[in-house]
Parts: C-alpha cells; structure tokens; sequence
C-alpha cells in the first residue's frame, strides 16, 4: 500500500491539464480565432489520450488481476470508469465552447450553415458537388444478416442511416456512408458561409439507398486503442527492424474500439447493435452537439484569418537570431569561445543548421554523430547529415523508430539515410532513446576536439517555431568526451555507462537528480536554504514524488511549473506543505525541462530531455546536461524567474487538485515578455552592427583623406 495522500492517478490530472487547454478557448482575452485552434487541440489531444492512455489500460482490463495504480489505489477498470465520468463533464463544456464560438463568428458575419438553412440556389450547388466530386469516393453498405458490419478506420467519420425497406415487411436495417478523408471537410459556399461535408452526404446520400426509406441519419466517429507494444512478436527473424515496424503499423489499424462517439443518440435497437458489432461498452459512448473530429478547424482558421482581421489573431512572430550568435562568424568558432544557447521558439533553430552545414563542409571535421526522435517531413537536419555522408564524414544517426505517431516518417528518413551513406542504429530492446544530443569532432594537431549539442527538444524545424525549448551549444571537452562515450555505449548496447557531467537514464539521471535533492535536504537540516525548483511537462514517477516530499518535510521549498500530467499534490500537510506546483498554457507549448538544486552563486543548474515520468527515468535513454557557464547559468536562472512571474496563464495547483489563477498583479505573460525581449535583443544587435559598419567607412574615410593628401604632396 502506497500514501495517496498527496498524489493523485495520472489519467485525471491530464484531463485535467486538458481542460486548461479548454479553458483558452473560453478566454476572451485570446484572440477568436486562436481560441478556435485551442478548441482543436483540446479535441485531439482528446483522441490521443483515448488511443493510448485508455487503449492501454482497456488492455489491462482484459487481464484475470488486478493493476493497481501506486498514486491512487485504483485498479484498471476503476481507473476506466472514473475517466469515463470525467470526460463525460469535458464534452459538455465543450460543447458549450463551441456553441459561443459558433456565435460569435456568426455575429461577424462567417459561420457553418446547416442543411435546413441551405437557400435553392446552394442546394443545386451542393447537388452537384455531391454528384460529381464526393459519390465517387463514397465507400458504403447496409447492415443485416448478408451484409457483416465493416471495419471502421480509427478516427474515421461515419454516416449513419436508419433505413426501412419500401417495398417489404422485412423492418428496419442500417446504412453506412464513410466520409472520405481525401476530400475537404468544410465546403465553402461563399466568402463567409460554409457547410461540413458530412452533412452533405447526409442531405444527398439517401440516394444510394434507393429502395429503402430513410427514417433518420446520424453521424459518428471511432476511436481504436493505437497503444501497440513493439515488442510483443519477435523480429530477429524479419529483414530488419525496419520491417517488423511498418508490420507493427499495420497491426495499430486493426486495433480495437475505445469509443464511440455520435452527434445524437439513436434509438436503442440501433445503439445495441452498434455496441454489438463494435464489442463497445455503454460507457464508452460519447454524445457531442459539436461535430466530431474539431481538426478541419485549423484550416478554416487560415481561411478566415484574411477575412476577419488581424485582431482576430496573435500577432504574426517569427524566431529571431540568438542574443549570443553571430551571423558573420562561423558556428564553431564562437562555440569555442563561450557556450551559446538558443531559446526556442523565441530564437531560431538556424544556428543548428548552419553547425551541421559547416561540419558538413569542414575537412578537419572526422564524425557527426546524434540522436533523432522527432523530425520535420521536410527536414534539413537530416539533409545537412546525408550531405556530410555524401562528403565522407562518419555520419552516426540513432534513429528511434518507436517514436510514437512519428514511425513512418522516422522509417521513411532512417532509409534515406542510410541510402546516403550515414550508419544508422535504433537504440535499445525495450527501453526508447529520448534523448536530444549532438557531437561533432574534429582532429586538430591530431587530436579529437569536441563540439557538442544538448537539448531539451527535438531536431525538428516546424515544431521549433511552436514549443518552448532549450539547445545548450558547447566546445566544454569534458561533457564532449561523455556525450562520444554516450555514443560508443550505444553502439554496443551498454545501458548503464559512466560519465563525468552527464547524468543517463536508466541509471545516473535518476540518481543525480536525488543525489541533488540530498544536498538540498542536508542543507535544510542543517540550518541553510534548501531549494529546489524545477520545470518539466510532466510528474508521475513514485520514487521521485516520495523524494521531494521528504526534502519538503525537512524544510527545503520546492517550486514547480509542470505543463501537464501532475500526480504529486502540494501543500499537504506533513506531506508536502513546502511544494508549490503551478501550470502554464500558452500561445506556445511549454517543452523545457530544468532543474534547479539551491539559489544564487552556489545553484545547480541542469537542462533535460526527461520529465519526471518512470518512462523517462527508469525505461528511456534520457540525457541531463549541466549548465556551467557562468553567463548562460545566469541566463536561464533569469528565464525561471520570468516563467514564475507570469499572472495571466499561470495557474496554481491546490490540494483539492483544482487549478485556479494565481493572484494578477503585474499582468504579465511570459511567453509575450520573451518575444519582446527577442526582438529588443535582434534590434540592439542590428544598431551595434551599423555602428560598427559607420565606425569602419570612418576610418576608411580618414585613411583615405591621408593617403590624398600625401600623393599631392609628392606629386604637386
């Protein structure tokens, strides 16, 4: 039996971190239409929690024994059943935040029509649309004893429709229209009104049915569990692993229902036998006013944004340079004079590609080696190291094919690097590599020099420009030495090697971290400040929450900002009085994680790839990098006190496990702060640059004048 009194079952607290998401959507003081895009995320993030969080524990439940979580004591189905009663509540708010949006685009003249308000003139537009562009993608069949039902794809939409035979006593059946996914789901029928194309099928498809009578028709979505163990056949015997995943992918089609969702309830006969052939739970049946699938909401808002005006929309920003680099100086040579980080998405990922673009090109340079999770379709990571391939450097690539909802591109990319002549590994059995590294080593006076990259985020340009991160660029030999012998353990498959400044899950992240915290702890009792504070999108593990709940009992304040899945509790008494734990949802995703063990001169500083999760301490490759440089310890020491500061999108977490706005002094958001501040920093670059540039023409201009007059002087 584990003390549950101060944690909480990690399923609830991310419903809970996604009813925040929800809650920008309500925000008036968020532009309309990004509230629209809020409403879209909230609703896929929704699938995905589905597909794995409840497809896996949908696989427990089907176990002869209990599964007992260690934060709340509840076994699997318990667990199912309160996020069924959880989620319940979700879709009723939002429903109601659609409904508001719904409005307040009409009030401003651009809304969704439905088919009752279609006038003659779109009705024979539709007719046509429907008749020449949509009924030949329209896969469909009725239901009865000759016809089994069909297999649903995951996510995909559904019309259905209630039939009665017209010339026969044989009663009622079911029809079923699947809504193309190749064909765009919001049909404009001018500039400012637009129609769901599955509410055209719905008008104009009971033609398909002609000798039956349509009594009703509904629409209808299905979500399958995509929570697929890799390791659950054997690939030794397959020609690669490359292989044994697009199986793997294959197999996630063909998953199991986890829900079922509707527009309206049907008559009970047609619900038992939906529930019948989709071996569906009662409970798992999700009735929405909303359409089903809120994605085509991201393209209406591009469609829109021209029409509706700018204030309708965050202002445009695009990353900038990073404060520490310089455009006219090569990579390299500025990261051998100080360690250089770049703040994502307020600076840009650039730099990265022009290091890789140098290394490329760099005769002295021998080796490339990192670690790929997550990249860009388009991906000019993965273009600079096929081009170093190309030129003959040793181009090492640990591509993790198992990152999830990414392996096809992951596959797609690891073959064509592998074409272009980079060695490619895939990590190790069981455990996923998370890790965000990058070496590249060069012989001078032959020896290696070392030039190394640690992040907190993916090597991918698109979602650079969306998540909240760090890159930490250093030529420090000593953690270059320990990200190569990273690289040589994971070319032999040795998980629990040595390092010097390096901590590496399975084994010396997670030991670090509570060694750290010890240091905290010894502080505390001995009379000093204990302080720990930390930022990270995720807390679950058990070991880890017991270890910051016995710093807080012996005086040591911990801070946290936790984006999403929080199961410690804070300031419960003798448990956690000293843990105060806040969340921000913003215009950008919160995706840093950083430690922080004590204050001022003598504080630890670490930027990570782990989250407090056993997954990314105990069942991952995860890397966590000191920060020793002095100017970049500061600067993200004074990037923590901004993250703190914010009283518009931060929200404390409080014993009752609600979230609730934290007071409003200031209002200040950070992530508005840190563009700003961006710019400031770019603009006061370019004005030092001109007056470099009118301080250079100057002298040339002195030196020329002299010259002049020294030729006259000779020459009369």
């Amino acid at each position: 039996m584990h003390d549950i009194s101060f944690t909480q079952n990690r399923e609830l607290s991310w419903l809970l971190f996604n009813e925040r998401v929800l809650e920008e959507a309500q925000d008036g003081r968020v532009p309309l239409l990004e509230r629209l895009k809020f409403l879209s995320i909230f609703d896929s993030n929704l699938d995905e929690f589905f597909m794995v969080r409840v497809g896996s524990l949908t696989d427990l439940s089907m176990l002869n024994k209990r599964v007992i979580d260690n934060k709340s004591e509840m076994d699997q189905d318990e667990q199912l059943a309160a996020i069924m009663d959880r989620v319940k509540g979700l879709y009723q708010k939002k429903d109601y935040v659609f409904k508001d949006l719904r409005d307040q685009c009409r009030a401003k003249g651009f809304y969704a029509v439905e088919n009752e308000e279609l006038t003659e003139h779109e009705e024979r537009i539709l007719r046509a649309y429907f008749e020449n562009t949509v009924s030949p993608y329209l896969s469909y069949q009725i239901v009865d004893l000759t016809h089994p039902f069909p297999r649903i794809p995951n996510l995909g939409i559904v019309i259905l429709y209630r039939l009665r035979k017209k010339e026969s006593d044989d009663g009622n059946c079911i029809g079923l229209i699947q809504v193309p996914p190749n064909l765009k789901r919001a049909i404009r029928l001018d500039k400012n009104k637009y129609i769901l194309l599955e509410k055209v099928i719905e008008k104009y498809g009971a033609v398909l049915f002609e000798s039956y009578h349509v009594e009703d028709t509904y629409t209808m979505s299905l979500t399958r569990n995509a929570d697929i163990d890799w390791d659950d056949e054997d690939y030794e015997f397959a020609e690669d692993y490359r292989s044994h995943m697009k199986k793997m992918l294959k197999k996630r089609k063909r998953l199991m229902p986890v829900r079922l969702e509707l527009d309206r309830l049907p008559p009970k006969d047609v619900l038992d036998s939906l529930l019948k052939n989709l071996s569906l739970d009662p409970s798992r049946v999700f009735v929405t006013s909303s359409p089903v699938r809120l994605g085509y909401l991201f393209d209406m808002v591009e469609e829109l944004a021209p029409l509706m005006g700018p204030e309708n929309l965050d202002a445009p920003f695009e990353p900038r340079i990073g404060r520490d680099v310089d455009e006219n100086l090569p990579m390299m040579e500025q990261i051998e004079e100080r360690d250089i980080l770049l703040s994502y998405p307020y600076e840009s990922m650039d730099p990265i590609i022009r290091l890789l673009d140098e290394a490329a090109k760099d005769p002295t340079v021998v080796s490339i080696k990192i670690t790929l999770y997550r990249i860009a379709k388009n991906s000019l990571v993965a273009e600079k190291l096929m081009e170093a391939a190309e030129n003959g450097k040793d181009v090492i690539v640990l591509m993790e094919l198992r990152a999830r909802f990414d392996e096809e591109n992951n596959i797609l990319w690891s073959s064509n690097l592998e074409s272009a002549g980079c060695r490619i590994i895939y990590g190790f059995n069981k455990f996923k590599c998370h890790s965000k590294v990058l070496l590249i080593t060069r012989v001078v006076d032959s020896k290696p020099v070392y030039t190394a990259q640690i992040a907190t985020g993916n090597y991918n340009e698109k979602t650079a420009k969306l998540y909240t991160d760090f890159a930490l660029m250093t030529a420090h030999q000593g953690i270059g030495r320990d990200v190569n012998r990273l690289f040589d353990n994971f070319l032999i498959g040795e998980l629990n090697g040595s390092y010097d400044y390096l901590w590496v899950s399975p084994k010396s992240l997670p030991e670090g971290v509570e060694a750290a915290i010890d240091e905290e702890i010894e502080k505390a009792k001995n009379g000093g400040e204990g302080y720990v504070r930390l930022k990270m999108n995720s807390i679950s593990d058990r070991k880890m929450i017991d270890k910051l709940s016995e710093a807080s009992n012996a005086g040591v304040k911990v801070e946290m900002l936790v984006r999403g899945i929080t199961c410690i509790v804070p300031k419960i008494p003798e448990r956690t009085e000293n843990i105060s734990v806040y969340s921000i949802v913003g215009r950008f995703l919160e995706h840093h994680r950083i430690y922080q063990f004590g204050k001022g001169d003598d504080a630890k500083v670490y930027i990570s790839s782990a989250d407090f999760m056993t997954r990314n301490l105990r069942k991952r490759v995860e890397v966590a990098c000191p920060v020793l440089d002095p100017s970049v310890r500061e600067r993200v020491l004074e990037f923590m006190d901004t993250m703190f500061k914010d009283d518009i999108k931060r929200r404390e977490l409080l014993p009752s496990k609600r979230y609730v706005p934290v007071e409003n002094r200031e209002n200040f958001i950070a992530q508005d702060y840190l563009m700003k501040e961006a710019e400031e920093y770019e603009r006061g670059k370019k004005e030092r640059n001109e007056e470099k540039v009118v301080a250079i023409k100057s002298e040339r201009k002195k030196s020329e004048s002299f010259f002049t007059r020294l030729i006259k002087k000779i020459f009369g």
